[in-house]
């Protein structure tokens, strides 16, 4: 059953008294609309929360009839405070931004008063809200549909918070955003110490072993602060006040661990009464005690917020929030046992106990902790099975693991999503912020030298583990296996995700689509062209001397790299009109030929080529060519001119043509040997070649996302673009072709994955044709609406256009993947 607000209150404990009278002078005088005829005040004291004493005002009428008006105060608990607790002026900024500027529901505050004549601390007025609380999280009495309106009701509201911008709302400064569990930790673990030990309650060690653990496990989204927002801090279904006959929240209450910061330690704190129920020995949560009919399992609960916020599913870093949420109560317990001793707790009896239940949170963090996953690697169908016994809890959550997977082939899980969310914010704070700072230095007479944020960036994305994420795990593997032998180490041991975060191609294209989105962001996250390529072909046939010498720099972002294949005088489409020579002498390969489109080779830090050509001009057709890794500071390789793309020079990366001139290289500088060119050739042609496809869907999103921007602010004929008829029309159809395209990439990097380049060779031609065409179609009527800006350097619209035109050509002329493509239809026919 609920409790009512008013049923919550009784009289003032003896070391919370104050002079009511002096408030009373006080609020005649501060409260807009407190009656002035007023003839007295009341006080008396909620029993209900352990932080700071909350108070019941009633303001009695002077009049006969006259109704009393109600209000709340809020204050400090009175003696010696740990530092930085009970922050009531914090509650009301809070309060008071969110009632002014959201839809939020909170209580309207009135004043803050931090003059201690008064009552003797800081404290603050806020309406009375008549309503009721769920004290007891089963919601005993309430009838099972309740039960789940109620919830869905918390998960609602706690989404509602998590939306708001606080910049917007004038809380930018409320905390810091980033790193906020590693400060957490520190600051309890502080806490924690400070009350317990040493004449005080008795300190138990496993709360000190649990901080190191967490120390230990903090996500990465943390330092990122790609998780932050407004974090209410003791967020429970105890501390929401619900209308009087609706489920609905009219309030939250209680905010004084409020700040800015990880907003995923709310949602797991929310989620406590399913992992532990400290009213009931043997104090199992909902989960293993059994969930009364009517609320949500824990997944599904999970499943309504993370909709409703736009989270991704978080299972991932799950045990570390849920720990770190026993962790943080334990401390708090701790603290108020400690105030009880001395008298001051304002919970009276009840923080008696609270000694106790700090241990028992800590024994049921090393509980969890040690227990299997306890979330689906994949959120449930909402509407699936919504309420359980905790008997068949395995049992739905797998047949709802197993429903989406079978529903939703292309659903990344929570590891993707969680990166994506991750490269979306730096992408926003990073990469888009710079780009016309990167586009002036590329136009000046310094274009072909580094901007040196790039080089901060660039570390900065190795910090929060979106390096190297293009490589695919068969890759990876082979490379760990030359480098580290038969040593069982995990990928993201090996300095900092050397070799990538263990993604499939699949995986990777729902990241790299938005890497796609920048000209200048792939190279930011070593994931651009040509070195993704030239790094494949030396993790999947590069020799362990030659991985240590030429991969590792590149891997580490200390070098780049260029390919040279390409010729002025041949169609080199077809790499059996290649001339450029590699003739054997004694422990050396002499090269002699001219390339063009070398990309990358005008970079001041490129140092590695792979060059292909024949060694031997009589083998048969495909045993001609040969690659061999050259450093481009060998004599004889000259660097004639960069070349432009519709007037893009491209800098400071470039495309070079480039002059060899019996340049001499070891004979160990071979790939895979000599003859082999044409099939390492082919390889390079699978997962480096489709980056290029997955970062067209990347480019034609944000044409879409800049077009509909001017398409709202622009008229045209007295009205605005987006309302012209036609411009919908396009619209629709610029969509339908973008989404067409975005299934057709990810199902052909799915075949990838699952049966390799070869077989797959059909639908990544077809991807190879429909993506670069789709970007055109898209880009070019984003730059029709945006007229003749469209056309010039005002907009990223034209340096993207002409970098989709040139991939028509650069990643293989259209009509050879269309060949691939129909030979495969007439082999079909003739089975």
């Amino acid at each position: 059953m609920a409790s009512r607000t008013s049923d919550l209150v009784g009289t003032v404990k003896p070391a919370h008294e104050f002079d009511a009278d002096a408030l009373f002078r006080y609020l005649r005088a501060n409260v807009e609309g407190f009656p002035s005829s007023a003839s007295r005040i009341g006080v008396s004291q909620f029993g209900h929360g352990q932080s700071n004493p909350t108070f019941l005002i009633e303001a009695a009428g002077a009049g006969a009839g006259e109704a009393a008006r109600r209000y709340v105060l809020r204050k400090k608990p009175p003696g010696k405070l740990l530092q930085s607790a009970h922050a009531v002026d914090r509650e009301f900024q809070v309060l008071a931004a969110l009632g002014a500027h959201t839809d939020v529901p909170v209580p309207k505050v009135f004043c803050l008063c931090t003059d201690l004549s008064v009552i003797g601390t800081d404290f603050y007025i806020m309406e009375f809200l008549e309503g009721r609380i769920f004290i007891d999280p089963k919601l005993p009495g309430v009838a099972p549909h309740k039960r789940k309106a109620i919830y869905s009701a918390t998960a609602e509201t706690l989404a509602s918070l998590h939306r708001v911008n606080a910049d917007s709302i004038g809380l930018g400064n409320y905390g810091r955003r980033d790193n906020y569990c590693k400060r957490q930790v520190e600051r309890w673990a502080k806490q924690y110490l400070a009350s317990t030990g040493e004449g005080k309650p008795e300190r138990n060690p496993k709360m000190l072993e649990l901080a190191r653990w967490l120390q230990q496990h903090i996500p990465l989204e943390d330092s990122s602060g790609t998780t932050a927002g407004i974090v209410h801090g003791d967020f429970r279904i105890d501390n929401l006040v619900f209308h009087p006959n609706e489920d609905r929240v009219i309030g939250i209450l209680d905010w004084e661990l409020s700040t800015l910061g990880n907003q995923m330690c709310d949602v797991a704190y929310s989620c406590m009464p399913y992992i532990v129920d400290l009213d009931v020995y043997p104090y199992d949560g909902l989960e293993a005690s059994g969930i009364p009919e009517g609320i949500p399992l824990q997944a599904t609960y999970l499943t309504e917020y993370c909709a409703a916020a736009g989270r991704p599913w978080p299972g991932t870093n799950w045990k570390f929030y849920v720990a770190f949420s026993l962790f943080r109560g334990a401390s708090i317990y701790a603290g108020v046992y400690h105030r009880w001793t001395m008298g001051n707790a304002s919970g009276g009896e009840r923080a008696r106990n609270t000694g106790k239940l700090a241990n028992v949170l800590i024994e049921s963090a090393w509980k969890f902790i040690n227990r299997g996953a306890m979330l689906p690697d994949l959120p449930p169908v909402l509407g699936h099975s919504p309420t359980a016994t905790g008997a068949h809890l395995n049992q739905i959550e797998k047949e709802n693991e197993v429903t989406l997977k079978g529903n939703g082939k292309f659903v990344p899980g929570s590891k993707v999503m969680e990166l994506r969310n991750k490269l979306l914010k730096f992408m926003k704070d990073h990469i888009y912020p710079m780009e016309n700072e990167f586009c002036q230095l590329a136009s000046s007479n310094m274009r072909w030298t580094i901007h040196p944020e790039e080089e901060n960036l660039k570390e900065l994305a190795k910090q929060e583990g979106l390096w190297n994420l293009w490589i695919p795990l068969d890759s990876a593997d082979r490379a760990k296996k030359l480098l580290f032998g038969s040593k069982s180490i995990s990928l993201d041991a090996v300095n900092g995700l050397l070799l990538g975060a263990g993604l499939s191609n699949l995986e990777y294209g729902h990241l790299c689509e938005i890497m796609g989105r920048s000209s200048w962001a792939p190279q930011v996250f070593n994931c651009g062209a040509p070195d993704t390529g030239n790094m494949e072909v030396l993790l999947r046939y590069g020799t362990k001397e030659q991985l240590e010498e030429w991969l590792i720099p590149l891997l580490e972002g200390k070098t780049r790299s260029g390919f040279a294949m390409t010729e002025p005088k041949v169609a080199s489409s077809d790499a059996t009109n290649i001339e450029c020579s590699i003739q054997r002498q004694g422990d050396s390969y002499v090269i002699n030929g001219t390339k063009w489109w070398t990309s990358g080779a005008m970079d001041p830090r490129c140092k590695l080529l792979i060059v292909m050509g024949k060694t031997d001009f009589t083998a048969a057709n495909h045993k001609q060519q040969s690659m061999v890794l050259v450093d481009i500071n060998t004599p004889g390789i000259q660097i004639k001119r960069p070349l432009t793309v519709f007037g893009y020079d491209d800098a400071p990366h470039g495309h070079a043509e480039m002059s060899f001139e019996n340049v001499r290289v070891p004979a160990k500088n071979i790939l895979l040997g000599e003859g082999r060119g044409f099939e390492i050739a082919q390889g390079r042609l699978g997962p480096g070649r489709m980056h290029h496809c997955m970062r067209l869907i990347g480019a034609a999103e944000r044409g879409m996302q800049i077009m509909v921007e001017r398409a709202l602010s622009r008229k045209v004929f007295g009205k605005l673009i987006a309302e012209q008829g036609s411009f919908r029309s396009d619209l629709a159809k610029c969509r339908v072709e973008l989404e067409k395209t975005r299934l057709l990439v990810l199902e052909a990097a799915d075949q990838l994955d699952r049966f390799g380049n070869k077989k797959a060779r059909g639908i990544l031609a077809m991807a190879k044709v429909a993506a670069p065409n789709m970007a055109l179609h898209v880009l070019d009527m984003a730059i029709q609406v945006h007229g003749a800006a469209g056309v010039s350097s005002d907009t990223v619209l034209a340096h993207l256009w002409a970098g989709a035109r040139t991939l028509r050509i650069a990643d293989g002329p259209d009509e050879v993947h269309l060949l691939t493509i129909a030979k495969l239809e007439l082999q079909r026919a003739k089975l």
